[in-house]
């Protein structure tokens, strides 16, 4: 306990340094929320007319004060935990993120889920059969399946099973024909909280494209780092002890080998976490998937500084407290490094 407390204190100037990264960032980009939203509400007014609306929203949004006065402020809302509202409706950010934030979590998952699943079965294959013409296909595959960017399988997947086969739909989270209130915003909760299973099979629809796009992407890198852990353990003494004491190829598997390959995998699985997320940021446009992604890029389009700065910070947290999560895991599957955290 005292261990993951202080990791999780770690995590707090990190998430300082890089929201201050952000705040700086934005300002320094060209452009302003005030000039777009002054440009959106000209109509036919003269130029002059547009320049004296614009000084009047930028004051009004207390972008006409020094950097350093709107870092101050920032922070200081920051440390109530009030990331403010946005510059676009005046909605507040906490309540965007509240709505963005489940689908993105929920993508993310399903995506780490399928890829590890993937990624797991292929690579102690691959292992198993080393060198063989099974081997060489799963390598070959895996190369190809992380190279490829995450927009091109996404389009792909598009154009394959959307317009070609129509087996799945290409936009959105639900269907909009679908009466969906949230309650948590986690789909399969709320289906469960509500009693409204009706709500799981197009949710699982809407989420197969772009999860599997992501997952994709990030199962050859897992394949070839199991296959690698697996044969690397495979020739150890205690493997061919266990063999020799009749144990089958299936209990050697479970038992012996992959708790002793889990550390690199797990290691693997935590950083491309962080890949996941920004991946999901170019999936949730492609797909129109309404996470924080595709909130995160909208706004800075607009450059709609409290959401930017509050999706970054969203997006961080959860990367962190993933890495702190696989330490701890870290301590569960080796017991020989609890004695370096005592």
């Amino acid at each position: 306990m005292r261990y993951a407390a202080r990791r999780l204190l770690a995590v707090l100037p990190v998430l300082f340094v890089l929201v201050t990264i952000v705040f700086l960032v934005m300002r320094w980009l060209p452009g302003s929320p005030a000039s777009t939203l002054a440009a959106a509400g000209a109509g036919s007014a003269s130029s002059s007319q547009v320049a004296a609306s614009e000084s009047q929203i930028q004051s009004a949004l207390g972008l006409n004060h020094p950097v350093l006065v709107q870092y101050g402020r920032f922070l200081w809302q920051l440390v109530h935990m009030d990331l403010g509202t946005s510059f676009f409706g005046d909605n507040s950010v906490l309540g965007l993120l509240g709505q963005a934030l489940p689908a993105t979590v929920e993508l993310t998952i399903a995506a780490m889920l399928l890829a590890a699943v993937i990624g797991a079965v292929t690579g102690i294959l691959a292992a198993w059969r080393k060198d063989s013409p099974l081997d060489v296909v799963i390598r070959s595959c895996a190369t190809v399946s992380f190279s490829l960017p995450w927009f091109a399988l996404g389009v792909l997947g598009i154009v394959i099973f959307g317009v070609q086969l129509k087996l799945l739909p290409t936009i959105g989270r639900m269907p909009t024909s679908l009466n969906y209130t949230p309650t948590t915003g986690f789909v399969l909760l709320d289906a469960i909280l509500q009693d409204r299973p009706e709500l799981v099979w197009p949710w699982l629809q809407h989420l197969i494209l772009p999860a599997t796009t992501l997952a994709l992407s990030m199962a050859g890198y897992i394949t070839r780092t199991v296959r690698a852990a697996v044969l690397e353990v495979r020739g150890d003494d205690f493997v061919r002890t266990a063999r020799m004491k009749g144990l089958t190829e299936r209990a050697i598997i479970v038992r012996h080998i992959l708790r002793n390959a889990s550390l690199p995998i797990v290691t693997v699985l935590g950083l491309q976490f962080g890949s996941l997320l920004g991946g999901a940021l170019i999936t949730e446009v492609v797909f129109s998937y309404p996470g924080v992604g595709a909130l995160l890029v909208n706004a800075v389009l607009e450059r709609d500084y409290p959401v930017v700065q509050g999706a970054a910070l969203a997006i961080a947290a959860l990367y962190t407290l993933v890495n702190v999560g696989v330490d701890l895991l870290y301590l569960i599957l080796d017991p020989r490094l609890r004695k370096g955290v005592a």
